[in-house]
């Protein structure tokens, strides 16, 4: 088990070796829950990325020769190596990300699933075959695409980077992965079990830095398939950028999800899974409430989710926000939200932090109440512990409203009621559906994944349907001599 990483220039890891970048160009890592000064990560290179794909390239022929379960063996290992570490790597998302302890280690055992699953690849990456006529045979075998680069966001610094890793290795390919800037820890802990996990050097690596590596991925000719998770904006840029040099790309992006109260439903369980929805993560990821649709008279409710999101302890119950930065920009809407006409009935900026540690980025949970369809903290991803209220007289005004919405991550209903819970999840528009659950994410062997523009390109990151993603098809068509057999084909 290795230290938290702190206060120096982190390396690259590439080739199998932790390598120190040559650039001046470097960012801060600043701690969230403190402010302070973790480490100085390099904002690497396009030679830096040839190093990589160069290696990568090199390891991968090999790579792809060796059976499925010889080399989920690798996965299995560091499966095991994830758990009996789980708390020192929840330590390290916390440091790096905010989160608190609990949400953190949460964050990690998701990524076990995700081992979990592709160490399932021998038994379900399979091919077909069958005899289609007197002595001829079909069938399929599948084949790795190459070297594969997975780019990820702050939010998940560790779950999200093992959505794509296994199973791209588990499949035959090489990965490489850019991280965020602002959470590049988890990445070279990732290296690190790989490593100690027995996988062959240059199968992996890690290069950190901003906007010039992902461009410099989306163009390079080695790199086969991409995988991204981030903003609406960003995903669209690297799936069009990235598709128009002939690679496969699945791209995850923003969201703005719907939770439609209607005044059958359970008070208690709506308003406990409602805030949780809202604050979990302090708001920051891409399937957090965000705008409840308040059906009819859904006034007892409402006043008790407010009474339970004013209970939250700020820096124990829900961590800091990533950075001041955004800070600021969430601060921004709940400001232009009260000039705008909504009703702020709890103000997340004026929560005690008495419980939270001095220099951290935090506020507390906030509700913008009789806000319109149309204003920004309506229709914006805030990404950030705040819930917009809209009144809506029926389910079909509510059902308008969502689906009018540019994004499809997720949507959910909370109601006693089976007809209504049916009504809803056949009519919304989102990839992802609760009934009576605000964070809908779906568990393994179900894909995670969204619509409209909140996804781009085919196929899914985890799941059944990311072995398609992460491997070409091979179609062979046998026939031998067989003079006891033949017809029109032979």
């Amino acid at each position: 088990m290795s230290e938290i990483l702190t206060t120096s220039l982190l390396p690259n890891f590439i080739g199998g070796e932790r390598v120190q970048s040559p650039t001046s160009r470097t960012l801060p890592v600043l701690e969230p829950n403190t402010g302070e000064l973790i480490a100085e990560v390099p904002l690497s290179g396009a030679s830096e990325l040839d190093a990589a794909v160069d290696a990568a390239s090199k390891a991968q022929v090999e790579w792809a020769k060796m059976p499925t379960k010889d080399r989920v063996q690798i996965l299995y290992q560091m499966k095991t190596l994830v758990e009996a570490e789980k708390d020192h790597l929840a330590e390290v998302v916390t440091k790096e990300n905010g989160k608190t302890h609990a949400e953190s280690l949460g964050s990690v055992m998701r990524a076990v699933e995700c081992l979990e699953f592709a160490v399932s690849l021998p038994q379900i990456a399979t091919g077909e075959i069958m005899e289609v006529s007197q002595g001829v045979e079909c069938r399929t075998v599948r084949v790795p695409v190459g070297v594969t680069a997975a780019i990820t966001p702050f939010n998940f610094p560790f779950m999200v980077p093992l959505w794509m890793i296994p199973m791209s290795l588990g499949l035959g390919n090489a990965v490489i992965l850019k991280p965020s800037e602002q959470t590049p820890l988890s990445a070279l802990e990732i290296a690190r079990l790989l490593e100690e996990s027995g996988l062959p050097a240059g199968l992996f690596s890690v290069v950190n830095g901003d906007r010039e590596i992902v461009e410099a991925m989306c163009d390079h000719p080695g790199i086969s398939a991409i995988g991204f998770v981030g903003s609406t904006r960003v995903a669209r840029i690297v799936y069009e950028r990235s598709t128009a040099t002939g690679k496969r790309v699945r791209a995850l992006g923003g969201a703005k999800n719907h939770l439609v109260v209607v005044p059958d439903a359970d008070p208690e369980m709506t308003a406990t899974n409602v805030v949780a929805s809202v604050a979990g993560c302090a708001g920051q990821r891409c399937m957090a409430a965000s705008v409840l649709l308040a059906v009819g008279d859904c006034d007892h409710i409402l006043d008790l989710i407010k009474q339970k999101m004013e209970a939250i302890v700020v820096g124990r119950d829900m961590g800091a926000i990533i950075s001041e930065a955004a800070h600021n920009r969430i601060s921004g809407y709940l400001e232009r939200a009260e000039e705008g006409g909504a009703v702020l009935t709890l103000d997340g900026r004026k929560a005690s932090l008495e419980h939270a540690p001095a220099g951290g980025h935090y506020m507390g949970a906030s509700i913008i109440d009789h806000a319109s369809p149309d204003h920004e903290a309506s229709c914006e991803e805030i990404f950030g512990p705040t819930l917009t209220v809209i009144r809506c007289k029926t389910l079909d005004e509510a059902l308008e409203i969502e689906n009018a919405n540019p994004y499809g991550n997720a949507a959910a209903v909370y109601t006693s009621s089976g007809g209504t819970a049916q009504y809803f999840s056949d009519r919304a528009s989102a990839g992802m559906i609760g009934v009576n659950i605000g964070v809908p994410v779906p568990r393994e062997p179900f894909a995670f994944g969204g619509w409209n523009d909140s996804a781009f390109g085919g196929g899914d990151i985890t799941g059944p349907t990311a072995i398609d993603f992460w491997t070409k098809t091979k179609k062979i068509t046998t026939k031998w001599s067989d003079g006891h057999r033949s017809n029109w084909m032979s």
